[in-house]
């Protein structure tokens, strides 16, 4: 290029004349066609409209590019007729207007004009506007805006996000979306996700879901309204379903099964590992509106005969396997609750003390068939953060936390300020 190129918006160069060395007229600039470049994606060719057929011009062949003219070296008007590659990305097409996941706003948004730039001797993507001046300088009517601003004394801000924090959510964008990007959506606090799931468009939610690890997927697909993350598990692929689903609470896993048709859970139960698909089959067994259907059935298992420093090691063993661990449940043989133990206490007293000697026997519990208000009313009267569920003869079926009550109590708007 004979003329150094710092920045410049597309939309300032979008129908702009192209013209040779000569000044004679080769068309108006329809699109760039980007690669994958070295840290942002970088223009390939020019796609030039002319009266009857459009035509593509090599980045090396430009010689001037601003926001009056592109100028092409040589004296030709004369190219190779343009034709649509499945693997190309262009700009306009493919990008201008396009949703992406804003992940420091954890929001969707949409992109109104993108800024180019030099970067290693390549121009390039360096990021996308997605604010209100974006907008206005699309539609011409900067200057206005700007006027109209400065007689109220204000500043249009500019909202632009480095093109290395974009998400984009087309399929055939996905060889553009930078590991870091993906990595910051998987550090998003699920209801972030679930919202910004909830907010594009159907076609769209797999690449998002497949972006992130499993465990991920299913927080956030257990955040959604029921009937969207039912329709998104009806239609995904069976196995990665139920590999996401293994990788959910077995509660949460009951709640989404429960959900869908019933020889569509059994298919999926039938790809899990056999011990975590009995654990979801035994929640489903039971009724919504009762304690059984509220629980979870892991939870952290010490025995009366232990000391406190073996049932320190038991709890250590198996913490990773449970959402709740406040609280290890002393059970017996038959699995009779007989206590609870804090794990502060476990960790205070000296290591040979008998787990019996620091128990709590005087635990309060809900039955398997304990309503909903019920459990809310001795959570809430005794502040506890879990409460033991029994079935026959007191023997533990799981533990209700107050996170599991508060949202069936929880209008849709307050739970997910609760999450933000």
């Amino acid at each position: 290029m004979t003329e150094e190129l710092n920045e410049v918006y597309f939309s300032r160069v979008l129908k702009k004349m192209v013209i040779n060395e000569h000044g004679r007229k080769i068309g108006t600039l329809g699109d760039l066609v980007m690669v994958p470049g070295e840290g942002f994606p970088q223009v390939s060719h020019v796609i030039v409209r002319q009266r009857k057929r459009t035509v593509t011009i090599p980045w090396s062949s430009i010689s001037l590019f601003n926001r009056y003219v592109v100028s092409v070296r040589g004296s030709a008007t004369d190219f190779a007729p343009y034709t649509e590659a499945e693997s190309e990305i262009l700009i306009k097409r493919d990008i201008l207007d396009k949703q992406i996941v804003d992940v420091d706003g954890a929001k969707v948004v949409r992109v109104n004009d993108i800024k180019l730039g030099k970067y290693k001797d390549f121009l390039c993507i360096l990021s996308v506007d997605i604010g209100m001046s974006g907008l206005l300088r699309r539609l011409g009517y900067e200057r206005f805006g700007n006027k109209v601003a400065s007689l109220l004394n204000k500043e249009i801000p500019r909202q632009e996000i480095s093109w290395e924090y974009v998400q984009p959510l087309e399929m055939n964008l996905s060889r553009l979306a930078l590991t870091m990007a993906q990595d910051q959506l998987s550090e998003m606090h699920p209801a972030d996700l679930a919202s910004i799931i909830s907010n594009i468009s159907h076609q769209h939610i797999h690449t998002v879901l497949i972006s992130l690890d499993t465990e991920t997927a299913g927080e956030a697909i257990h955040e959604l309204d029921p009937e969207l993350r039912t329709r998104i598990i009806s239609e995904m692929d069976s196995e990665l379903a139920s590999d996401i689903l293994e990788e959910m609470e077995p509660d949460e896993a009951a709640d989404v099964l429960g959900d869908l048709p019933e020889e569509k859970a059994q298919e999926l139960l039938g790809l899990m590992e056999p011990e975590e698909a009995e654990d979801i089959q035994e929640l489903m067994e039971h009724e919504d509106d009762t304690a059984g259907g509220l629980m979870n059935n892991s939870f952290l298992v010490v025995h009366p005969g232990q000391t406190a420093g073996d049932a320190f090691a038991t709890v250590r063993a198996s913490v990773t396997e449970v959402e709740m661990v406040n609280y290890a449940y002393v059970l017996d043989e038959s699995e009779t609750l007989l206590g609870i133990v804090s794990l502060r206490d476990l960790l205070i007293v000296p290591p040979e003390t008998p787990v019996t000697e620091i128990m709590e026997d005087h635990v309060k519990f809900v039955t398997v068939d304990a309503e909903p208000e019920d459990v809310l009313e001795i959570i809430a009267k005794y502040n506890l953060v879990s409460v033991p569920v029994l079935g026959e003869n007191g023997i533990m079926q799981g533990i209700i936390t107050v996170d599991d009550i508060l949202e069936m109590f929880l209008p849709y708007a307050l739970k997910r300020k609760r999450h933000g």
